[in-house]
C-alpha cells in the first residue's frame, strides 16, 4: 500500500469517529480503533493492519469473520427472502426451534433479536406465571454481581448497582443475593417468588461460574415453591464451555425452566432465543408477547448453520481452552500482577491486581484485541475456530504487554502503599 493510500486511508478512519461523535448518541466508550473488515480470527483496519480478535464480538462471532459456509448461506438467503412477518410462517423458525429444543432438553422457543429482549420475555414469564397463582406472586431473586442486560426489566435484575442507579426506581420486587451463598438464597425465596435467575457463569461479572451446589438447590427452591427457574446462558451458552449450553456441564444436569441465549446464535445476524418447558412456555399466550424482527427467515437459517457446525466445533472448544490455559497459567507464573486464571471453555478471565485498561490499550497498539470487564479482568471470547498457532501468537504478544505492565505494577503498588 502506498503512503499516500495510508494517509487516505487513515483520513477516512478519523473522518467515522469524528461523524460519529457529532450524531451517534455518546453512550459507548469506545476503543480509537476503525476497522474495515475481517477475516477468520483476524480483523483489519482502514490503514491494512491486522489485529488477532480475542473480543469476537463480545462472543458473538464464533467462527470468526467472513466463514465460506456463513457467506454462502447469508447469501443464498438474502436472494430468497430476508424478512416476512410473524403473522405467517417461514420454513426456518420451527427447523430451528427444533434444534434449539433437541440441543438444550427443553420444549418450545420464542425467537426475538438480542440476549436482553430474551430477558424481558422471560421477565414476563415469570410475572405472568406467578401472578395465575397469586397477584402477590411477584417477586423475583437474582444474584449480585450479575449481567442480564440493559432493558429496564433486565436492568432490574441485574446485580451491579453501577448500572441501575441512573434509571431508578427498578421493577418491584427482585432480591439480590450473594454468589455461592445458597443460605442467602434459601431466605430469599418464598412462595412470593415467582422465578430465580442465574446466569450459570457469570460473563460481564469476570468470569465466575456458580457454584453448582447453589444451581441445584436453586432448582430445588423453586420446586417448593412453585416459581420458574429460569438461566441466562446468552454469554456462555451454545458452545461457548464445549457443551451446547453451561447448565449440561453438571452431572446430573440441572434443567431450568426457562433458558436464554443470544450472542453467537445468528452469528452477526441479530438473533436472541427464549427456550422453555411446556409449562413455563404456557405463561404466555396468543398477544401477550412479540417481536417484529425476532425469527426473521434470513436470522434462522444461519441459525440453523451455526448448530450444523456445532458438532465439530465442540470438541475443538474444549481442547483450545485448555491450551490457553497451559499458556496463560505460565504468563502467569512470572508476573505478580495475575491473580487468577479462570477458563471454562473458550470464555476466559484473567484477574489482575491492579486496573487492566491500559494493557487491553497496549495489546490493541500490538495487533491483539481483548477486553477488560469490572476494571480488573482480562476477558477473552475467542471464535470457536481459533487455532493453536493464533493462540500462540496471542500469547506472544501478551507477554510482551505483560511485561511493560511489570512498570504499571511498580507504579501501582506504591501508589497503594500507606503514607
Amino acid at each position: 500500500m502506498s503512503k499516500g493510500a495510508v494517509m487516505e486511508m487513515t483520513t477516512a478512519a478519523q473522518t467515522i469517529m469524528e461523524r460519529e461523535k457529532r450524531h451517534v448518541l455518546q453512550n459507548y466508550g469506545r476503543y480509537p480503533l476503525a476497522l474495515a473488515r475481517g477475516k477468520g480470527s483476524y480483523l483489519y483496519d482502514f490503514e491494512g493492519k491486522r489485529y488477532l480478535d480475542l473480543v469476537a464480538g463480545i462472543g458473538v462471532n464464533a467462527v470468526g469473520h467472513a466463514h465460506p459456509r456463513l457467506l454462502k448461506v447469508i447469501r443464498e438467503q438474502a436472494s430468497r427472502l430476508i424478512h416476512c412477518s410473524n403473522l405467517y410462517y417461514h420454513e426456518f423458525q420451527g427447523l430451528l426451534a427444533e434444534r434449539i429444543a433437541r440441543a438444550s432438553g427443553l420444549d418450545r422457543v420464542f425467537f426475538c433479536n438480542s440476549g436482553a429482549e430474551a430477558v424481558e420475555c422471560a421477565v414476563k414469564m415469570m410475572r405472568s406465571h406467578g401472578h395465575k397463582i397469586s397477584m402477590e406472586k411477584y417477586e423475583i431473586v437474582a444474584l449480585e454481581n450479575s449481567f442480564h442486560g440493559r432493558t429496564m426489566g433486565a436492568l432490574s435484575i441485574t446485580g451491579q448497582p453501577k448500572y441501575r442507579k441512573d434509571f431508578e426506581p427498578m421493577l418491584a420486587g427482585v432480591r439480590f443475593v450473594k454468589m455461592g451463598d445458597v443460605r442467602g438464597l434459601d431466605s430469599a425465596v418464598s412462595d412470593r417468588t415467582a422465578g430465580i435467575v442465574i446466569e450459570v457463569v457469570q460473563g460481564e461479572g469476570g468470569v465466575y461460574r456458580v457454584p453448582e451446589e447453589m444451581l441445584r438447590r436453586a432448582r430445588e427452591l423453586a420446586d417448593r415453591h412453585d416459581a420458574l427457574l429460569v438461566f441466562d446462558e446468552i454469554q456462555c451458552g451454545v458452545g461457548r464451555v464445549g457443551l451446547p449450553f453451561a447448565y449440561q456441564t453438571l452431572d446430573p444436569v440441572v434443567l431450568p425452566d426457562v433458558m436464554v441465549t443470544a450472542k453467537p446464535v445468528g452469528l452477526g445476524i441479530p438473533l436472541g432465543v427464549v427456550a422453555a418447558k411446556e409449562e413455563a412456555a404456557a405463561t404466555i399466550a396468543a398477544g401477550m408477547h412479540g417481536s417484529t424482527f425476532g425469527g426473521n427467515p434470513l436470522a434462522c437459517r444461519v441459525g440453523i448453520e451455526f448448530f450444523d457446525m456445532l458438532g465439530e466445533l465442540m470438541p475443538k472448544v474444549a481442547a483450545r481452552g485448555e491450551y490457553f490455559r497451559t499458556k496463560l497459567e505460565a504468563l502467569k507464573r512470572k508476573h505478580a500482577f495475575v491473580k487468577e486464571i479462570r477458563i471454562f471453555g473458550l470464555m476466559i478471565g484473567v484477574e489482575l491486581a491492579m486496573p487492566g485498561k491500559q494493557m487491553v490499550l497496549d495489546a490493541m497498539q500490538e495487533g491483539l484485541l481483548i477486553n477488560c470487564t469490572h476494571e480488573v479482568v482480562l476477558r477473552f471470547l475467542p471464535p470457536f475456530t481459533i487455532s493453536e498457532r493464533e493462540i500462540d501468537a496471542a500469547m506472544r504478544i501478551l507477554a510482551r504487554v505483560f511485561k511493560k505492565a511489570e512498570a504499571y505494577w511498580k507504579e501501582f503498588q506504591a501508589a497503594e502503599k500507606p503514607a
